[in-house]
């Protein structure tokens, strides 16, 4: 991030002085980040918004924080967008959501979940607004959309706006931890003004239940694609008296009418990502007919001691790019990131923060442990591969998939490559 912020107090490593800190992703020096909101390309900025507790690192008192960038390799600090509103129905948090350019003038409008004293299983929609390119915002308090309750359902979230055939509809995520995922729709033309409209799918479906078993699903994305529809769900299942988060996936399929609303038909699905702290990812279909996706990496496989001492935890993955094929989807590094190579580096021991291994052939990436070297990945047996390394980081691209892993360098820590492989130096380019 190329403007720093301090946004709270730790003891020990703070943000960029601990080696396992992602210096190029855009997060904030402290606090906890999650699911990525509100993606938006904006007279030539990309902004990214996401969920964001400045003040320590762990999930409480969700805000959402917010970096833009011109060239979606540098990136900056913009002011915290939306902070909970005491007594109000955010007071909470201000959860997952969106971005809608609305109407004739293209008002930037964040629609999220507001989670208020009564839990989330209370959630209600609300939006705010920005009159000045979305820096600044202001918190609507009336909720726009209150879900009836309903049998199998203990909580909804996490709105998507799409338009289909002139109109626009919202999908929502929704669940029971004893029951099955679902979608809730919405007729939104006017965004202060929801009409529910059923159900747009059901783990019922069998294309759904074999691709997507979650008990809950999160942070649903749908958007057309090629000549279909896709759908992207984060899987929620409840397990051993606590909740889990396993995974993310996609379907490919159609959107039919269905009495006054709309259901989707998939046909095929697959893992959008194969790593275990990936979780709840944002599409945004650009101007130019591209889909660009982040989603949210865990610190699942750190010691809290060492979260705490940090002071940070969580990051969005570098922006990719999905692209239509034969077989579903491809998932492909978006393709400005290949700005972040300064030079290649020499050597089969590498001591940067950040660097590229790229490989035609089988590569294995090693990380230096308290018993020597551990392997964190080994790849390229299906054709050339990219892993791209920032802090503890590793994002891997080959044949169309992604993997998303961790491994935390301690200080002195070295990595080491081993295989036919070039290696490039990352950084921002130069101003």
């Amino acid at each position: 991030m190329s403007t720093d912020v301090t946004l709270g107090r730790t003891s020990g490593r703070v943000g960029r002085a601990d080696p396992a800190f992602p210096v190029l992703h855009g997060r904030p020096d402290l606090g906890w980040v999650n699911d990525p909101n509100g993606l938006a390309h904006v007279d030539g900025v990309w902004h990214v918004f996401f969920q964001h507790n400045p003040a320590a690192p762990v999930h409480g008192d969700i805000h959402w924080g917010h970096a833009s960038s011109a060239d979606l390799l540098t990136w900056r600090a913009e002011p915290v967008a939306l902070r909970p509103t005491p007594g109000g129905p955010d007071a909470v948090g201000c959860w997952t959501g969106c971005v809608v350019l609305d109407g004739p003038d293209r008002v930037p409008t964040a629609v999220y979940t507001g989670v208020g004293a009564d839990g989330p299983e209370h959630a209600v929609t609300l939006v705010a607004t920005s009159g000045d390119g979305l820096r600044t915002w202001t918190q609507e308090p009336a909720a726009v959309a209150v879900p009836d309750p309903q049998e199998g359902v203990r909580e909804v979230r996490d709105p998507f706006v799409f338009t289909h055939d002139g109109h626009r509809w919202a999908v929502q995520g929704a669940g029971h931890p004893q029951g099955r995922g679902r979608l809730l729709l919405w007729r939104c033309d006017d965004l202060r003004a929801w009409e529910p409209a059923g159900e747009l799918l059901t783990s019922d479906d069998p294309v759904a239940a074999r691709w997507a078993p979650a008990n809950t699903w999160e942070c649903p994305n749908l958007i057309p694609f090629g000549d279909r529809w896709l759908l992207v769900v984060s899987l929620w299942h409840w397990r051993d008296g606590s909740h889990a988060l396993d995974g993310v996936s996609w379907l490919l399929g159609d959107l039919e009418p269905s009495g006054g609303g709309l259901r989707f038909v998939p046909t095929d699905g697959g893992e959008l990502d194969g790593g275990a702290t990936f979780y709840a990812p944002q599409l945004l279909a650009t101007d130019d007919g591209r889909v660009l996706v982040w989603g949210w990496s865990r610190e699942d496989e750190r010691d809290p001691a060492d979260v705490a001492a940090a002071g940070w935890s969580g990051v969005l993955t570098f922006p990719r790019q999905l692209r239509p094929t034969a077989d579903g989807l491809a998932v492909d590094p978006a393709p400005e990131l290949v700005g972040l190579r300064r030079e290649e580096v020499a050597g089969a021991t590498r001591t940067e923060r950040s660097f590229e291994v790229a490989a035609d052939g089988p590569v294995e990436l090693l990380l230096d442990g308290s018993d020597g070297p551990r392997a964190v990945v080994t790849a390229g047996h299906d054709g050339p591969v990219r892993i791209l390394v920032d802090g503890s980081l590793v994002e891997v691209f080959e044949a169309g998939r992604a993997t998303t892993l961790r491994a935390y360098p301690t200080p002195g820590a070295q990595w080491h490559v081993r295989g036919d492989a070039r290696c490039y130096r990352l950084g921002e380019p130069a101003r």
